[in-house]
């Protein structure tokens, strides 16, 4: 082969491989665009469900299966439907508003709200585990995605067990007024309630303790209780002392701030007497259940409870819904 039939031949293969890269650039687009065109079928955006994760609990849990299980938790299963149902949308919109829709942990303690998981259920209950579950799974399921608003935005759903016959306000519990959580009469509780008053023998040395202080006969001789108007204990007196009711209520760990106080100097006795049960803001669970049993429907109890509300049905922003369902799962 000469110098130019070599020549040739280069340049034939040149030509070729010119000819190539131009058929490859040309099909390329369409073969990428049939692989892509199938991802458009898979990524169909789907409502993602807002899980809630519980501390101490291994795994979150769908909204709906924790509040089954604050229900369990927070209120007797021999309540009246109506008064069960109450607690589940105070509960879905307690969880909803303190976590952001899932995003926070919550506590599964009188901290936040009381969580009882499957098991839990299945000792409290014994041989009716069966029962109860389908029932309280029903009354659940009637609520489901049901909320209490104020002005269009969920409240902070605040319950107790037990009243004095009022609930308490937000400023005089916490100094911030709140206008759903005013002070309305809650009657009845004496006839459901197993207890509504208490009373706590204190030996002198552990009312010491308790409060940090030196107590002796004349320091309670001259004690004041200064009450506010849902007769609850605002702040007490005397020489030398001063404390707001609510922390000489935590500090004593008595029942309620509607207490009163007397001293038996013969036999270093402090005398205590309590009536209600929990800090008495909002929703009164024993007064949901006299009211449930006077005929008032769920909706109609938390209205009352809760001042100016209404019940709305919870909505997810699907702005904010994660694509991925694993990462939609929540973490501390």
């Amino acid at each position: 082969m000469n110098e130019n039939q070599s020549f040739i031949i280069q340049s034939n293969m040149d030509k070729l491989l010119a000819v190539l890269f131009i058929v490859l650039l040309f099909f390329i687009p369409i073969l990428m665009k049939k692989t892509v065109e199938p991802e458009k079928n898979v990524a169909i955006e789907e409502p993602c469900a807002i899980t809630i994760t519980v501390e101490g609990v291994d795994k979150p849990l769908p909204l709906e299966e924790y509040v089954l299980g604050v229900v369990a938790g927070e209120m007797p299963i021999d309540f009246h439907d109506e008064a069960l149902r109450a607690q589940a949308i105070a509960a879905r919109t307690y969880v909803l508003r303190t976590t952001d829709g899932g995003k926070r942990p919550i506590e599964a303690t009188v901290s936040a709200q009381v969580y009882k998981t499957a098991a839990e259920r299945k000792e409290r209950w014994g041989k009716k585990f069966k029962e109860n579950e389908k029932k309280l799974r029903e009354i659940v399921a009637t609520t489901t995605g049901d909320t209490i608003v104020y002005n269009d935005e969920m409240i902070t759903a605040m319950f107790f067990s037990t009243s004095n016959g009022k609930t308490e306000t937000a400023q005089n519990y916490s100094g911030s007024p709140v206008p759903y959580l005013q002070s309305v009469e809650s009657p009845g509780e004496e006839v459901v309630a197993a207890e509504v008053e208490r009373r706590i023998e204190m030996p002198i040395r552990k009312w010491n303790e308790a409060l940090g202080s030196t107590w002796k006969a004349d320091r309670f001789k001259s004690l004041q209780l200064v009450r506010n108007q849902t007769g609850r204990v605002q702040k007490a007196i005397s020489t030398g002392f001063e404390m707001s009711g609510r922390d000489m209520r935590e500090a004593l760990g008595l029942a309620s701030t509607d207490f009163n106080i007397a001293y038996d100097v013969t036999n270093g006795i402090v005398l205590i007497t309590t009536k209600g049960y929990g800090h008495g803001v909002g929703m009164s669970q024993y007064g949901a259940e006299a009211f449930a049993q006077k005929g008032w429907t769920a909706e109609n109890i938390l209205t009352y409870y809760y001042s100016g509300t209404t019940i709305k049905k919870f909505e997810v922003d699907e702005s904010e819904c994660l694509k991925t369902p694993t990462l939609a799962n929540n973490s501390k």
